[in-house]
């Protein structure tokens, strides 16, 4: 299934996308509506009986409860988390942006530095990953607004699992258990502000910190409706223009992984989002492109859909 959050009337319900321009009202579908329709957080807590409700919803869907997506309003699928995530899970990203750094170094007539930058051996031992803001989670469809202080707008390209129930010390046998489903990330950052702010060495702060800096959807595709997760195109355009494109195959570390490791001696809880980090190519600062206001990012997974976002940018201050 692909489980989303909408808006209609000013009534925010959670519902399944159907093949094409519609989604079923799980609540409307129902007589008498059990409280797990009431919120994807409450349905990811509820565990295998609710989505096997909700499957039988889905495949006998009356028209009642079926309405047109032009008719509603989609938001984030989970739209305030209980923890989120970002992880450096795809670590080609990290070694080819370390390999332009060190060109910019160099300067234009520098010797080549192909494959003479080494990631520090502790990305690739561990899961490494910042905290993100879940008051800045917004939905498919809606407006980053970036700060006035920035003139460096970017996009990441990423996707997401979010977990499926509690655990602590989980093994490597009983993680994927544990993941819901999946969903697409677009890790915004204000890339002049970022880089600034981690000469401090606590992180990138305020240069991922701001409204509506990370937009998740358009929906979460359940685990069983994945296959393989781990082979997966993903892509990402600007206006219409593709600027890249990659394969969740590439990933260092999977889900499985980071769950493992996340639960180490900590509690893992349900809906949490583990967001995988960008994918080679995967973000402006790697092209060396830059976003400008009014653009239109789509980021665009395969399985899971497309994830659209425009950008703004905040008046500046004196």
């Amino acid at each position: 299934m692909r489980l989303v959050t909408y808006e209609r009337g000013g009534t925010e319900s959670i519902g399944a996308l159907l093949d094409g321009d519609s989604v079923v009202d799980l609540a409307a579908a129902t007589d008498e509506a059990p409280a797990y329709f009431g919120s994807m957080q409450a349905l990811i807590e509820a565990g295998e009986p609710a989505l096997r409700h909700a499957r039988a919803i889905v495949e006998a869907a009356p028209e009642t409860a079926v309405l047109g997506l032009c008719d509603v309003a989609l938001l984030a699928p989970l739209p305030r988390p209980v923890k989120m995530r970002d992880c450096q899970l795809f670590l080609e990203h990290l070694q080819a942006v370390g390999e332009m750094m060190l060109r910019q170094k160099a300067g234009a007539d520098g010797p080549g530095v192909e494959g003479s930058y080494h990631l520090a051996p502790i990305v690739s031992e561990r899961i490494i990953y910042y905290n993100c803001d879940t008051t800045a989670v917004c939905g498919t469809g809606q407006e980053a607004i970036w700060p006035g202080e920035t003139d460096w707008m970017d996009f990441e390209l990423e996707w997401a699992c979010v977990v499926g129930k509690d655990g602590r010390n989980i093994s490597p046998a009983q993680a994927r258990e544990h993941i819901f489903g999946y969903t697409i990330f677009n890790d915004l950052s204000a890339r002049d502000v970022q880089l600034a702010v981690m000469a401090g060495q606590i992180g990138p702060g305020a240069g991922k910190d701001f409204d509506n800096s990370n937009p998740i959807g358009p929906c979460i595709v359940t685990a069983d409706a994945v296959p393989d997760p781990y082979a997966l195109t993903m892509t990402a355009s600007v206006n219409g223009e593709r600027w890249s494109q990659g394969s969740t195959g590439s990933m260092h570390h999977r889900f499985e992984d980071a769950i493992v490791m996340l639960s180490r001696d900590r509690q893992l809880h349900a809906g949490e989002i583990i967001a995988s980090g960008t994918v080679l190519s995967g973000c402006g600062f790697e092209l060396q492109r830059r976003l400008s206001p009014g653009d239109v990012v789509e980021l665009h997974v395969e399985a899971i859909g497309s994830l659209v976002t425009t950008v703004r940018q905040a008046e500046r201050r004196s």
